[in-house]
């Protein structure tokens, strides 16, 4: 495991906000990419250009990955509110008078 990455988990592991180190983490890499395209030795007209792709992909990969994101939450809040329900029946059930057989 390199370094980085033992620092991103020690980072999650220790104070629960692994999910912003990784957010900084990715954030800083679409930077110095949009960084190293403008500083390479390319005509000013074709660093633009790849520049300007390379955000058309990124904003089309972080609307994708917010999508799935939001129906990964409402799958998940949908699993959660019936398992919720099924307990709350099954307490009013258990506390319920049972009837002799």
């Amino acid at each position: 495991m390199t370094p980085v990455w033992r620092r991103l988990l020690v980072a999650q592991d220790n104070d629960g906000n692994g999910g912003s180190v990784v957010v900084a983490f990715f954030l800083g890499t679409i930077v110095g990419a949009a960084a190293a395209l403008l500083w390479a030795p390319v005509p000013g007209g074709e660093a633009r250009r790849r520049l300007s792709e390379r955000a058309r992909e990124g904003r089309e990969r972080a609307s994708e990955a917010a999508h799935k994101g939001r129906d990964f939450v409402d799958k998940q809040r949908e699993t959660v509110t019936a398992a919720i329900e099924r307990g709350k029946e099954a307490y009013q059930e258990a506390r319920s008078p049972k009837e002799p057989v």
